[in-house]
């Protein structure tokens, strides 16, 4: 990386954005701007400052601007960020920024997260049940406690940002490797005591490039932007494909209400909403 220069002292960022636009560029090229500080400033917050006051063709992808849709993740000052998540005045007087590594970049800053999700879809990330009658037309609940939620309850908090999978060793060097990402999620579904689903999980997932293709650097886990530790997931998901999953047995059906309890809408059941994977 450049040694960075740069002037905090008078309230001016150097902002080095790696630009790419596949119809004229056959690499990234750097293009520096500087902008205004002003108090509490994202990395997204100069961005928008660039595009809207100097450069309206810098491309960038965002949404929630809050740190949960998970749309902004950047490749910022070295590190796998979200971009509406990291203030500016705590990363120097020069800020750098690039797509997010181990993806294809569509434009400027966007990345290509198709493969991300072709993934998550690929290790089936939904409740398995043998009961399918139940599944599709419920009638009742799945009992779980809340021990058995906090089991996994931490892996359910994944924005699907992909920077995991930035920050992932085993990714750059393996194009095959399932990645931290759908890893993860696999054993969030497989600790859920609701789930019958690890057989045919395991199918996907026990191979050199699923769960043990993974070398536990735990980069993965230190760019989460949620806490998920997607490498303890990882190291579970290991542990469960051999002695299976924490519950033994599947969660029961059981009554949504105590017993004689009527509601109004008790004659009328909403039926279930259709398969979103």
């Amino acid at each position: 990386m450049a040694k960075l220069t740069g002037d905090t002292e008078s309230g001016v960022l150097t902002l080095r954005v790696a630009r790419y636009n596949p119809e004229q560029d056959e690499a990234a090229r750097p293009q520096e701007w500087k902008v205004k500080i002003l108090p509490g400033m994202t990395v997204l917050d100069a961005l928008f400052a660039i595009k809207e006051e100097q450069d309206g063709s810098l491309a960038f992808r965002c949404s929630c601007r809050m740190g949960v849709c998970g749309s902004c993740g950047m490749f910022i000052n070295g590190k796998p960020r979200l971009a509406c998540n990291t203030q500016v005045s705590e990363l120097g007087s020069v800020v750098e920024v690039a797509p997010l590594p181990n993806h294809d970049a569509i434009k400027d800053l966007v990345p290509d997260l198709s493969l991300t999700f072709s993934r998550h879809r690929a290790v089936l990330p939904y409740l398995m049940r043998r009961d399918t009658a139940e599944m599709e037309s419920p009638t009742r609940e799945y009992h779980q406690t809340p021990e058995e939620l906090a089991r996994y309850v931490q892996f359910t908090y994944c924005l699907k940002c992909s920077l995991c999978l930035a920050a992932c060793p085993t990714a750059a060097t393996k194009e095959q490797f399932l990645g931290p990402q759908a890893l993860g999620q696999v054993y969030r579904y497989v600790a859920d005591s609701r789930d019958e689903g690890l057989a045919e999980r395991a199918g996907v997932v026990d191979a050199s490039h699923g769960v043990f293709g993974c070398h536990l650097a735990g980069a993965c886990s230190e760019a989460c932007p949620k806490g998920v530790d997607p490498a303890l997931a990882i190291q579970l998901l290991k542990r469960s494909l051999f002695s299976g999953p924490p519950h033994r047995s599947a969660a029961q059906v059981v009554p949504a209400f105590p017993e004689g309890h009527q509601t109004p809408e008790a004659a009328v059941r909403p039926k279930a909403p259709p398969p979103s994977v």
